[in-house]
Parts: C-alpha cells; structure tokens; sequence
C-alpha cells in the first residue's frame, strides 16, 4: 500500500497511475453470498452445474455489481492519505463491464488518479478512474470512474 501524508501529495499525483492491488480470487461462496444480499439468484450466477452446461461461459460468472461492489476494499489496499478523517462514496460517473469474471478467477483494481478537487472547508472531491483487471485476460472486467468525498 501507498501512503501519503497529506492531501497535497496527492493532489501532485493527478494525471498519474497510484499503483495496483493484491489479487483476489472470486469463489462461489461470495458469489452466493451476493446473491443472497441482493436478491439476484439468476441461474448463471449460482447454478453451478446449469451454468457449466448451459452458460455461454462455461460455468458461473460474478454478478457484474459483485465486481463493482470490489472498488472500495481493492482501492483501500492501493492508497491512502494521512490526514483524512473520513471517506464518503460519492458516486459514480461513468461504469462499464467489459467481459465476465468466471468463479475460481482473479481480479485486482489498478487505480489512476483523475483529479483532486477542493470543495471548501476541507473536504475534497477524488475522481479515480479503477480498472478491474481480469487475471490472464487480454481485457478488464470493469472500468469505472470512481467519486470519492475526502473530508480532513
């Protein structure tokens, strides 16, 4: 994990990739666990044998907002800013999912800071552009430009 000590040095880094995370394999016991938190139990998630013959991807698949829901601990383990008292979700500007993530893989975010902006009183607006890498995938799993509301 990256440290910064303060909101300045992150600010310098605008423009610029921060770093990636640790790699996290996707099991089917948090794909269940998804289903369960969210009511979506389609059949390609969590039918294990029905999505291994029936699947066009040859077995289950994460639930794509399992994969967005992956944004907050995966960025956690890439950076953080000393000083901040707190961190709001603020959002999301733009969102795609470019290719599944099938059960038994693993996947990482690589995060590039699209800018800080001040928003008075000592909060500040993070932009971050999180690339969900899919592991030995040509390409990502999801690519979302992440808000985030840091408050000093």
């Amino acid at each position: 994990m990256r440290t910064l000590d303060n909101i300045e040095q992150l600010q310098a880094l605008a423009g610029e990739e921060i770093g990636a995370s640790d790699w996290l394999t996707i099991d089917q016991q948090r794909v269940d666990g998804f289903a369960d938190a969210t009511d979506d139990h389609q059949w390609i998630h969590v039918d294990v044998e029905r999505a291994k013959r029936e699947s066009p991807f040859g077995g289950p698949i994460a639930h794509g907002f399992l994969t967005l829901s992956l944004l907050p601990p995966l960025v956690n383990d890439i950076y953080r800013v000393e000083g901040v008292s707190t961190r709001v979700n603020y959002g999301l500007n733009k969102v795609r999912f470019m290719a599944p993530v099938p059960v038994g893989h693993r996947v990482r975010a690589r995060v590039r800071l699209k800018s800080v902006d001040e928003r008075g009183e000592g909060r500040y607006m993070i932009c971050n552009e999180v690339t969900i890498e899919l592991e030995d995938s040509d390409k990502p799993a999801c690519i979302a430009e992440s808000l985030l509301l840091y408050i000093l």
